[in-house]
């Protein structure tokens, strides 16, 4: 009886192009579903592993600085004894993992350690919108107190990496310090933008419209945004233009100037701000008027008119400001927004100006000053404890 010998199965042929290349191939390199799938995941997993590294890194480096401190505390002589066991330390660690120990970074890590002393070692994953606010206005009798606020967070970030935390640890005020740790993980920031925001003193200058009730809870909770003058500062820090500060500049050349940074601006107004135009006309039956530069806030569904004024603040100013927002809300306003706000930047505010003029009291019409260079953070706390004189002292009206 004779066996029949079985065919060997035909291989499965891909289906190819007229050019003879696989199908799946094509889908691959174009870019298919399967494709776009796997570049997803493995983008994904590859970002969690760095987050994982960073957040592992930042716990390792605060123990550290804990044992380095602990260590510390028992030395006789404080301050030779120091030096001398970050240098040992700092040889011994380079010659078993290599770079990254020197004793300028051990240093770092133990005033990581003492700056963030009251921490968990751990990374929290609770959204920063949940930290309890507490209401007491009587803890704050004014700024020095409120920056001794209780620090309510127990752990570190998952989303900032060692060197956002090495640059935080720059900021001497505990309060202070977390206001910058909750923006930098709300908004995203990396480090350069950090350092910016911290040198250019944002906190202190958010501080100008904050009863003490509104400065605890800026501590606490970062920059809320809900009405106008939440995203309203004093002064605008326009250092990023480059500009010296004695050359003559007309409004036109500031304005084209801003509009060349304007990534860097954008991040100066705050948050939630979008370009919308430059020069924009308004028209009447008669009349152009055109306003210097319009945005449009997303968070309080609002256009932002800028108007640029190099010298000092005039009523003459106001009055065309005030204008100008009750045109663009009569004729550009869509359905849905809320009414303009109107903010002119000046070379100089003046305060006689501000405080018998519309801007008094107004929700909508704003003029702060811009600088452009970085101010120190005496000038800008005497600005602002020169202008809380004034609003304490302008006379209330009688009912």
């Amino acid at each position: 009886m004779s066996t029949r010998q079985r065919k060997p199965a035909k291989p499965i042929r891909p289906q190819v192009n007229a050019s003879g290349v696989p199908m799946t191939l094509i889908a691959v390199r174009e870019g298919g579903d399967l494709m776009q799938r796997v570049v997803t995941i493995l983008d994904q997993a590859r970002a969690n592993v760095v987050r994982a590294v960073n957040s592992n890194m930042v716990i390792a480096y605060w123990l550290i600085g804990r044992e380095i401190v602990l260590a510390l505390q028992g030395g006789e002589d404080r301050a030779g004894y120091g030096i001398q066991l970050l240098t040992e330390l700092s040889k011994a660690l380079t010659q078993r993992y290599g770079r990254g120990f020197s004793v300028s970074n051990l240093r770092y890590f133990r005033l990581f350690y003492q700056a963030y002393a009251n921490r968990n070692p751990e990374i929290h994953h609770e959204p920063r919108d949940e930290l309890p606010v507490r209401d007491d206005a009587s803890l704050l009798a004014d700024l020095s107190a409120s920056l001794e606020a209780e620090d309510r967070v127990k752990g570190f970030s998952p989303a900032l990496s060692w060197t956002h935390y090495r640059t935080l640890c720059s900021v001497e005020h505990r309060a202070e310090r977390l206001f910058y740790e909750i923006e930098a993980e709300r908004s995203n920031w990396s480090q350069p933008v950090l350092e910016r925001q911290i040198h250019s003193h944002l906190f202190v200058r958010l501080l100008k419209s904050k009863d003490k009730a509104g400065v605890l809870a800026l501590a606490l909770q970062g920059q809320a945004v809900e009405r106008p003058m939440d995203v309203m500062k004093n002064p605008y820090v326009l250092d990023f233009l480059d500009i010296p500060e004695a050359t003559r500049l007309h409004e036109t050349g500031l304005e084209a100037a801003i509009i060349e940074k304007l990534q860097p601006f954008l991040l100066e107004l705050g948050k939630g701000f979008a370009f919308v135009a430059r020069q924009h006309r308004v028209s009447t039956e008669s009349q152009h008027f055109y306003v210097d530069l319009v945005f449009y806030n997303y968070l309080l569904k609002c256009f932002v008119l800028i108007d640029l004024k190099m010298g000092k603040l005039t009523h003459q100013d106001v009055g065309q400001m005030d204008m100008y927002v009750r045109m663009f809300d009569d004729l550009r306003r869509g359905e849905g927004d809320n009414p303009s706000v109107g903010l002119i930047l000046c070379a100089e505010r003046d305060e006689v100006v501000a405080r018998y003029s519309v801007l008094n009291e107004s929700q909508q019409l704003f003029a702060s000053k811009y600088m452009l260079y970085l101010p120190s953070e005496e000038e800008l706390r005497a600005e602002i404890a020169r202008e809380q004189q004034q609003i304490l002292s302008t006379p209330k009206s009688s009912p």
